[in-house]
This record gives C-alpha cells, sequence and structure tokens, in this order.
C-alpha cells in the first residue's frame, strides 16, 4: 500500500474481518496502514468474505516522532503469555522488540510470522501507524555486542543497588530495557550487563512475570514521558 494508490483490493483474512466481524457495508469508511506511517482513508465499493475493495477518499504520511523504546525480552514458555506481552506493548507505544534467549532461557525459539501477526492486531487496535520493529531472536552474549542506545537499562530481581525507574530523571531520547526469563537472569548475566554499563532497575516491590514485567516497564516510561510534556 502506498500513498499514491487510488483503490485498495483486501484479501480473505481482512475481508473476512470487515465483513462478519466489523459488519462493514458498501459506502462505508475504512482506515489503513502500511505500518510505515501511511494512514489511507477509503470508501468500500465491494465487500463480502473473500474480498473487499476500496477506493482512496485521502492519504496522509505521519512522521514518526515517537520516542524509541526498544525491550530486549527473554520470551516466555506459554505461547499466551509471550502474545499477551507482544499485543499489550504494542499499544502502549514499543518501538522494537529483541527477542533474547539467556542462562535460564526454557524458549530458545520464537515464531516471526505469528509474532507480526500478533504486532499487526496490537498496531490495530491502538489505531497507531507506526509498526514495532521485531529483531532475530540472539544470544545474550551476542547483545551484549551490539550497538546500545545511551539509556539501557535492566530490570532484575536480585538483591542489589538498583534504581526505581522514576529516578531515573529524563527519559526523552531513546531507551533500551532488557527483561529476563522466568528464571531472571543469572548472576553472570547482570554482572556482564553492569560491566556494559547497564543501569539496573527495579519494576516495583512486587516480584513480576517476565511479561508482565516487560508491561510494567512500557507503561512506566509512557507515565513518565506523558509527564515530563507536561511541564
Amino acid at each position: 500500500l502506498n500513498l499514491n494508490d487510488e483503490s485498495l483490493n483486501l484479501g480473505p483474512d481482512e475481508s473476512r474481518h470487515l465483513s462478519k466481524v466489523l459488519r462493514k457495508k458498501v459506502g462505508e469508511k475504512i482506515r489503513v496502514t502500511n505500518g510505515h506511517g501511511l494512514e489511507w482513508n477509503g470508501e468500500l465499493i465491494k465487500i463480502d468474505s473473500r474480498k473487499a475493495t476500496a477506493k482512496k477518499k485521502e492519504a496522509v504520511l505521519h512522521q514518526n516522532k515517537i520516542l524509541p523504546l526498544n525491550i530486549a525480552i527473554a520470551p516466555t514458555k506459554s505461547n499466551d503469555r509471550l502474545e499477551w506481552f507482544l499485543e499489550k506493548a504494542t499499544e502502549i507505544g514499543v518501538t522494537e522488540i529483541t527477542p533474547l534467549v539467556c542462562d535460564h532461557s526454557e524458549r530458545k525459539s520464537i515464531k516471526p510470522e505469528r509474532i507480526n501477526k500478533i504486532l499487526v492486531a496490537g498496531l490495530k487496535q491502538s489505531v497507531q501507524y507506526f509498526l514495532p520493529k521485531l529483531n532475530p531472536m540472539i544470544s545474550f552474549e551476542e547483545f551484549m555486542k551490539s550497538n546500545h542506545p545511551q539509556i539501557k537499562l535492566l530490570a532484575h530481581c536480585q538483591k542489589s543497588n538498583r534504581t526505581p525507574m522514576h529516578k531515573l530523571g529524563n527519559l526523552n531520547k531513546e531507551i533500551l530495557i532488557m527483561i529476563g526469563p522466568e528464571g531472571d537472569f543469572s548472576n553472570r548475566e547482570i554482572k556482564a550487563a553492569v560491566y556494559n554499563s547497564f543501569i539496573e532497575i527495579t519494576l516495583g516491590v512486587n516480584r513480576l512475570r517476565s511479561e508482565t514485567a516487560g508491561i510494567v516497564a512500557c507503561s512506566k516510561v509512557a507515565t513518565i514521558r506523558e509527564i515530563s510534556k507536561t511541564k
């Protein structure tokens, strides 16, 4: 889908969703995005459960003004819990997701096609125009060798001098937050991250599941950034 496309043909999945779930009719308006900033508004001229066609009314290419937030997380063993995290993190506004393989990881592979479908669902639900970037799964060791933003945070449950997120100061920059597996990061991994200038943080007094920690981290960053806009 491009800015200059005058018409749009939707495949069976989207057509079925429009006709059976949303109960759209000929003459009704739809809004479509390519996940890269395009907002394409059209009018349905044909619709059934197999194919829907719309003609363009207007199209806008939005500038990406979203502050980057990369969550590097060890995927949970449960698919349902992983997908819940992916969908909700997208709705909140995560911009990049990096699946990690850690010492205590129970899941060491993912299905990118399935994950992208979840990200798309979250994008549509929250009416956004930029799809989060899904990076290939990577080992903790290799990830440590990658280029990281200035603000890089490590959330873990071990006793140490961890800083609450609200005390970090200005978060209106690119941020990377690492979330460990269900057994948490190993002591070796924590030491390696600290050696690579990651700031140890706490997400609260309660011990959280991995996917919950990921959502709390996204939410806290979004809240802190919103508050800073009002000052």
